[in-house]
């Protein structure tokens, strides 16, 4: 299948295959760490998450695209409920191999759960019932780098697309913590970058959230135009990064020399709250 301009339907591990392409996730990583990067995506050592089991499952119920997932055979399970036999761990890995997620029945009905609580959310079921497609992979090159993005769901028409996420805290000011520790912005930056070099579409992208834990709550977010920015100038810097890492043939970690620390903002403030009339 081809790896250029937009492609639909292409499989997951396909898109995920060669290792010459710069993702969001990789760009995240290669602005914390050139050497970090190098080691989970150049030389192959990225580790399976059980943990993004549970999301892939619900953007499967949620989109309709991708493997349905899947609970272990019970006579395979522990006496305690776990997949810690070798014959579940074996049927574990091997359904990992062909891309179907695995999630405990608990988890299962969880996702059931979310998945339902986004498509009974108005604006969240209004954005997905749009005419367009899921999963839709997008490839482009720039700054002599060869950049992909995978979007959930993007529109034939029209300005937004919509990234589906779960999260621990979907309010507004959880998500924006979560959204910088995690990169969303640089996501956003990215894969709207990539498509607009692809095909000179410019988009806008909203980010749906659900929350794990009942009742599931559900918010819509979009990022202001400072947080926008600040993620299409990192996507951009991941790109030079990469060029030069590669032209170099170094991949520096962190710095060599004494680091000189300054509180983090938010100590900063638990200080002045804690002893400021102290010291006055």
């Amino acid at each position: 299948m081809k790896r250029e301009g937009v492609v639909y339907g292409m499989p997951e591990d396909e898109y995920h295959g060669p290792k010459d392409e710069l993702s969001s996730s990789g760009a995240k990583l290669i602005l914390a760490s050139p050497a970090k990067f190098k080691h989970q995506f150049l030389d192959g050592n990225r580790v399976h998450r059980a943990s993004f089991d549970v999301g892939t499952a619900v953007h499967t119920k949620v989109l309709g695209t991708g493997a349905v997932p899947v609970t272990c055979p019970p006579e395979l399970l522990a006496s305690n409920g776990a997949m810690s036999t070798k014959e579940a761990r074996a049927w574990k890995a091997e359904q990992l191999e062909a891309g179907v997620p695995v999630v405990s029945a608990s988890e299962l009905l969880e996702v059931n759960a979310m998945a339902e609580a986004v498509l009974g959310h108005p604006l969240a079921r209004k954005l997905f019932e749009r005419e367009g497609k899921a999963e839709v992979s997008v490839f482009a090159e720039h700054l002599g780098v060869k950049n992909r993005a995978r979007f959930d769901y993007l529109p034939d028409e029209g300005g937004i697309a919509v990234d589906l996420k779960t999260a621990e805290d979907g309010s507004p000011r959880g998500f924006a913590t979560s959204a910088a520790r995690y990169g969303y912005h640089i996501q956003r930056g990215h894969y709207l970058d990539v498509l607009e070099r692809a095909t000179g579409r410019e988009l806008e992208m909203l980010f749906v959230t659900v929350e794990k834990e009942a009742p599931h709550l559900v918010t819509v977010h979009q990022l202001d135009a400072d947080f926008a920015d600040m993620g299409v100038a990192e996507a951009l810097e991941a790109r030079d990064i990469l060029k030069r890492c590669v032209g170099s043939g170094e991949w520096p970690g962190y710095p060599v020399e004494v680091n000189l620390l300054k509180p983090p903002v938010w100590a900063v403030y638990d200080y002045q709250d804690r002893y400021g009339e102290r010291n006055k």
